[in-house]
């Protein structure tokens, strides 16, 4: 037989008094540009993973993936070109964000792309 929660077990309404878990919100709710910011944090952050930077060595990382970070590097400048009118004081940083990838790319490449043609260049231009 079970028992649902009384005042002295704790938690009697399903709501957590102490704040230990995090509040859910309707996507609905979330405004645009918190949701492509948090896109484009998450794709930088996949990038940075599959780039090896996460290690002290990246050239030794178990997670280095040139191949992923290409495709995720590709995905995050096209979501960045598409939605940079936007992003209003995010667009700076998060585009420095993006080129700070693509240059790491390009060092972590045994044979780098020619300008122009590394990942997501076909949307940003070249990266120096």
């Amino acid at each position: 037989m079970t028992s649902s929660p009384t005042p002295a077990d704790g938690d009697p309404a399903g709501v957590d008094p102490v704040g230990t878990e995090p509040e859910v919100r309707e996507l609905a709710e979330v405004p645009a540009v918190e949701v492509i910011s948090r896109a484009a944090v998450m794709l930088m952050s996949s990038a940075a993973e599959k780039l090896g930077l996460s290690e002290p060595d990246p050239a030794e990382s178990p997670y280095l993936d040139l191949d992923e970070a290409r495709r995720v590097i590709t995905a995050l400048a096209g979501l960045v070109t598409a939605s940079v009118e936007y992003l209003g004081p995010h667009a700076g940083p998060i585009r420095d964000g993006l080129q700070a990838l693509q240059r790491a790319f390009r060092e972590a490449s045994a044979h780098p792309d020619e300008p122009g043609k590394g990942p997501g260049e076909k949307y940003t231009g070249p990266v120096h």
